[in-house]
């Protein structure tokens, strides 16, 4: 096989077995890689009703054929389970260098089964692969235990692992990589604390070997030739992070502020902005393994209550603990961010747990004995991170995510997911294709499945006008078939800035050999998401989870540029369903599964 390594390690935490298997190449073909082909082995093997913390529930690292190559980006690998965070089939995606390193050991995927009794952690070192006790390393945070396997092992060494979050099953734990990347989203890092898995350490000495070295170098320079020429992966991005996006979606009147529960306008967006970023903090730009781009933020707060220096914070961190809490310190926001990275915890899902929190003490559904909670506060924020990581005092509540804290106290409509995830940052009264595109994502709450802030906000590939309905159910299901195709060859998705179809299906095909026409590629991600579809159908989702919360349906936007704008989700998912061949219960149609190869 070319670009795959041809390997997979199937390990049995139950019995501490390690088998060396053949990658099934039929899989290989029909869904590429990551979180294709790790979707395909987990729904071949595992029961949708599983449940999520159990022995039975597995957890599967898998790389892509790009990942590891001279491909633009190629840096990609994602962890495919299901997730305690709601239930549905998780594929979360992280960069920096293990999923490369992970090739160079000869492996392209790990599928974990069982519980070990005792912490363990995994060792590979080319073929000698071994589980070793993880008890000393046990209660450690991930920069501990990162600094710990690779002194052990090799200071060249690549570690993910997962930190007191995941250990204490906290519902929205991150498995870490190289100290800030993050598998971030769903709860996967609960997944490896529930099995006594501490962590994996890699380290690989072999190649990688592509069916057509010339023209996949020829394919691949054209593609990184583009990417460092285009304004946003090659300029904005490198400059100031996915941060830039702060002032353009505040400008835009879509950036959240206090649970959505105001304008989309943050009076003090450029109080935590990309710009004022790079003025005051940032140290340099980094970039994950391959990378042309370099939106990684290496930043660093010299003094004060908040001091600390690591990578970020991300947009996405930005606005959680920033307006949606209504916080303009972006040195607390910062320190929160650095936290989350050492504890192990998703920003998304934990500052959107505190602002529904906050929003049920404002309005006296929690009492402020039970919890004294208030906006903008940054040293609240601060201390919630270390309380909801460890499981104390309020925090046990703030472990579970905001959908399970809402209900418990009666009023779940304040939590603002969809399929119980926690929305990112984009108010969707402002975008309809974003609103469009949380309802019907696979892994519920997500921007990143079809990123539709490209052609509704940059213009990219095309501007749309993010108020108009016409033509966006068509527009999303390309962009989530795309990214599932990007996501399974191992890229970042953010080559698809600068990059389409062509240019993406032309490095899959130079590397592995397969003949492949564009169309054939993005119907590889189609079938892809479809069987995600499947999978969270038979553990129990309908169409009625396709919806957001009633807010976003029911309460027009109070103030700025889309004032009056609700949701027009009722418009759209209709036809949403029809282009899919999908029911109107959001079922597949045997025509559908026959067309994918997945009757």
């Amino acid at each position: 096989m070319f670009a795959w390594k041809g390997k997979i390690l199937r390990v049995n935490l139950s019995d501490g077995t390690i088998k060396a298997e053949p990658l099934n190449q039929e899989y290989a073909e029909q869904y590429i890689g990551a979180r294709g082909l790790g979707t395909k082995y987990f729904t071949e093997e595992v029961d949708p009703k599983v449940d999520p913390l159990s022995p039975e529930n597995k957890v599967i690292f898998m790389t892509g054929p790009l990942t590891g190559t001279f491909a633009g980006s190629g840096g990609r690998y994602n962890v495919v389970t299901k997730g305690p965070l709601n239930g549905t089939i998780a594929a979360s995606n992280s960069g920096g260098t293990f999923g490369p390193e992970l090739k160079y050991a000869g492996w392209d995927g790990i599928i974990f089964e069982g519980r070990a009794d005792s912490p363990v952690y995994l060792s590979i070192y080319n073929d000698q692969v071994e589980l070793k006790s993880a008890a000393e390393l046990w209660g450690q945070d991930v920069f501990a235990t990162t600094d710990a396997l690779k002194a052990a092992m090799d200071e060249e060494a690549k570690v993910c692992c997962i930190g007191p979050a995941g250990e204490n099953l906290v519902k929205y734990a991150c498995i870490m990589n190289e100290y800030h990347r993050a598998a971030g989203r769903s709860g996967v890092g609960a997944v490896m604390g529930s099995k006594n898995l501490k962590a994996i350490v890699v380290k690989g000495s072999q190649g990688i070997v592509v069916e057509d070295p010339k023209a996949f170098m020829e394919a691949a320079i054209d593609a990184r030739t583009k990417l460092r020429e285009h304004p946003v992966s090659g300029q904005g991005l490198a400059a100031y992070g996915t941060n830039i996006l702060v002032n353009i979606l505040n400008e835009h009147g879509g950036l959240p502020v206090k649970n959505f529960s105001e304008a989309a306008v943050f009076p003090s967006a450029e109080k935590i902005s990309g710009e004022y970023q790079a003025e005051k903090y940032l140290v340099r730009n980094k970039g994950c393994f391959g990378c042309t781009i370099g939106c990684g933020r290496v930043t660093n707060i010299p003094k004060g209550p908040f001091k600390s220096a690591g990578e970020g914070p991300e947009y996405e961190a930005t606005w959680t603990f920033g307006s949606n809490l209504d916080i303009d310190d972006f040195e607390a926001i910062c320190k929160a961010n650095f936290l989350c990275n050492e504890l192990g915890m998703d920003p998304i899902t934990l500052g959107g747990t505190i602002a529904c929190a906050v929003e049920l003490v404002e309005k006296g559904i929690i009492p402020r004995s039970t919890a004294d909670l208030s906006w903008g506060d940054g040293v609240m924020l601060v201390e919630l991170v270390t309380k909801t990581a460890y499981r104390q005092g309020f925090g046990e509540e703030l472990a579970e995510g905001s959908y399970r804290l809402a209900e418990k106290y009666g009023y779940p409509e304040y939590s603002m997911t969809a399929k119980k995830q926690e929305m990112p940052a984009y108010d969707p009264r402002g975008q309809q294709g974003i609103g469009l595109n949380y309802a019907t994502s696979n892994r519920g709450g997500c921007h990143v499945r079809g990123y539709m802030t490209s052609p509704e906000i940059l213009g990219i590939p095309v501007k749309v006008d993010p108020d108009e309905i016409e033509g966006k159910p068509a527009l999303l299901k390309l962009f989530q078939d795309l990214t599932a195709l990007v996501d399974a060859s191992g890229l970042c998705l953010f080559v698809t800035f600068a990059l389409g179809l062509p240019e993406i299906a032309a490095q899959l095909r130079t590397a592995t050999g397969l003949d492949l026409s564009d169309d054939e590629c993005l119907l590889i991600g189609e079938r892809i998401w479809n069987l995600e579809r499947l999978f969270n159908l038979q553990a129990g989702f309908t169409a009625e989870d396709d919806t957001l919360p009633p807010r976003l349906l029911k309460e027009p936007m109070k103030g700025g540029p889309h004032a009056g704008k609700v949701v027009q989700l009722g418009e759209m998912l209709p036809e949403y369903y029809q282009l899919r061949g999908w029911n109107e219960q959001g079922i597949p149609s045997e025509e559908k599964l026959k067309e994918l190869r997945l009757a």
